[in-house]
């Protein structure tokens, strides 16, 4: 279940310069605001999320970057300077509890701010509405809203994080998402990876994300913008869309919007 939040700026309480790395933050947010009406939900969301036997986890929520209409980029400052009166802010959940009446109880008026020791930016939420569902097809188009994120973990240990045109990527997402699927559902989906069409049709643009950004926790994680074609079964389009597309969806990678062929 997909929400649109429109956030007013109040430019009065701490200004309008946001850091160009805020996702570690948005979600952080998300964390808190679901805390107030429901702290062991919150707890576990934070904690477990959903489990597979083999201990794989998925946290089952993802996010947009905020939309920003009028702003400018200060590169030296590593600053947005948001120069619109109102934000438009995407949040998706899967869980069950996720229902119109939770979220839009405990977010409707809030107040937050997002930044850091340098700079931030606080936030009301005036209004808050419950997106529509897809007409999902078994082929569809979407676009970026947030980087999608694809981890590999090398034979040495390391991570590397590749762009969605790489020859494995496929493979990796598909996966993901079956995984995902069966972690969710309790039964796994009558598919294979091979039978999924996966097709990047524009150039993808690399991100490069700080996450705890001026912290001794600090690290960074690549992800990359495009616009891509996909052939699965619906389910799993919709799992998709509802809960993000790669790795490290809960911390704001991978939330994806239909684009009409």
């Amino acid at each position: 279940m997909r929400f649109k939040l429109i956030l007013e700026v109040n430019k009065q309480a701490f200004g309008n310069k946001l850091p160009i790395n805020y996702q570690y933050e948005q979600s952080a947010v998300i964390y808190k605001i679901l805390s107030y009406g429901d702290k062991e939900y919150a707890s576990w969301l934070h904690g477990n999320g959903f489990k597979l036997e083999n201990g794989k986890s998925f946290k089952l929520f993802t996010f947009s970057r905020f939309k920003i209409e009028k702003r400018n980029i200060l590169k030296r400052e590593e600053r947005i300077e948001i120069l619109s009166d109102l934000v438009e802010w995407q949040i998706s959940f899967l869980p069950e509890k996720s229902t119109q009446q939770f979220i839009t109880g405990l977010f409707s008026n809030q107040i937050f701010e997002i930044g850091d020791k340098k700079s931030a930016v606080q936030f009301v939420v005036k209004s808050i509405e419950t997106m529509p569902s897809l007409n999902y097809t078994s082929e569809m188009i979407f676009k970026t809203m947030s980087p999608i994120c694809i981890k590999f973990k090398r034979e040495d240990g390391k991570t590397d994080y590749l762009s969605p045109k790489d020859v494995r990527s496929k493979k990796l997402l598909i996966l993901g998402l079956l995984d995902r699927y069966r972690s969710y559902y309790g039964t796994s989906l009558d598919c294979t990876w091979e039978e999924c069409h996966f097709e990047v049709m524009d150039e993808p643009k690399s991100v490069l994300v700080a996450i705890k950004a001026g912290t001794k926790e600090q690290t960074y994680v690549r992800g990359y913008m495009c616009t891509f074609k996909i052939r699965a079964p619906k389910e799993l389009l919709e799992l998709m869309y509802e809960s993000g597309m790669g790795n490290l969806c809960a911390q704001g990678f991978g939330c994806l919007k239909s684009i009409d062929k």
